[in-house]
C-alpha cells in the first residue's frame, strides 16, 4: 500500500526535534508540503531545508498572537493535514506540584491545540476535506505517578478528539489521536542498561518505540486509506498498555 499525499499541505507543531521532526520527514516523503513549526526558527528552517518540500515557521504555540500567525499562514495556503504534536512536561508529585507547572502544561498541550485547530478547521470545513491528528500519550490512558498535569492534558486531548470528530465528520474531516508509549530519546539513551531492561520488560514487544513508529502512524491517518477512521485513539505503545 503506497500512501500518496501529493498536493496536500501539512502543518506539524513541535517539528524541530524528536517525534515532530520524524513526522515532518515522513509526511514529506509521502508527497505532502510540510510546514514545520516550532519556537526555534533556526531548527525549523534547517529541517525544512533538509526535507526540501517544506517551509519553516517560527511559532510559539502559547503566544497570545498564535491565532493571528495561523491565519497568516492560511492566507498563503490551505492546511489539509494538521498534526498537533508540540507538548511539554513539568513533572512533580501532585502534593508538591506548583500552580505554574499545572498551568504551563495545560496551556501548551491542550489550550494551544484548541486555538490552532479552530482556525485551521474553518478552512477545512469550506474545502470539505481535512485531517486533524492529535499526539496524545499512553499516559493519558493509564496515568503515571508524578505526571498529573501531563496525564490530564493528554487525556483531555483524547476527549477533544472524540467530540470534534462527531461535530465535523459530515464535512469529510477526520479527527484522530495517537497515544505513543515510551519512545527512544536522548533522555532514555542516558538510562542505565538495568533501567532500560526493566522498562522493556513492561512492554510486550520488549523494546522502546522509535520516533518513526509514531510518524508512520501519522502518515497513515493522514491518508485517503484512513478516510473511514475518525474519533479513534491509536495506541502505539508496543503493548505497554492494552
Amino acid at each position: 500500500m503506497r500512501i500518496d499525499l501529493t498536493g496536500k499541505t501539512a502543518l506539524v507543531t513541535g517539528a524541530s526535534r524528536g517525534i515532530g521532526e520524524s513526522i515532518a520527514r515522513r509526511l514529506a516523503e509521502a508527497g505532502a508540503h510540510v510546514i514545520c513549526a516550532a519556537r526555534s526558527a533556526e531548527s525549523v528552517n534547517r529541517l525544512a531545508g533538509e526535507i526540501g518540500n517544506a517551509t519553516g515557521l517560527e511559532l510559539d504555540i502559547t503566544a497570545p498572537d498564535v491565532r493571528d500567525r495561523i491565519t497568516a499562514v492560511l492566507k498563503e495556503r490551505p492546511i489539509d493535514i494538521l498534526v498537533n504534536n508540540a507538548g511539554v512536561t513539568d513533572d512533580d508529585l501532585f502534593i508538591r506540584m506548583k500552580q505554574e507547572a499545572w498551568t504551563k502544561v495545560i496551556q501548551t498541550n491542550l489550550d494551544s491545540a484548541f486555538s490552532i485547530t479552530q482556525e485551521v478547521v474553518k478552512k477545512m470545513l469550506r474545502a470539505r476535506w481535512g485531517r486533524v491528528i492529535n499526539i496524545s500519550s499512553v499516559v493519558g490512558l493509564m496515568g503515571n505517578p508524578g505526571q498529573v498535569n501531563y496525564a490530564s492534558s493528554k487525556a483531555a486531548l483524547i476527549g477533544f478528539t472524540k467530540a470534534l470528530a462527531l461535530e465535523i465528520g459530515s464535512r469529510n474531516i477526520t479527527v484522530n489521536a495517537i497515544a505513543p508509549g515510551y519512545v527512544s530519546t536522548s533522555m532514555t539513551d542516558a538510562m542505565t542498561d538495568e533501567a532500560k531492561e526493566k522498562l522493556n520488560e513492561r512492554i510486550a514487544l520488549r523494546r522502546l518505540g522509535t520516533t518513526d513508529d509514531i510518524a508512520y502512524a501519522v502518515v497513515f491517518l493522514a491518508s485517503e486509506q484512513a478516510g473511514y477512521i475518525t474519533g479513534t485513539v491509536m495506541n502505539v505503545s508496543g503493548g505497554l498498555y492494552t
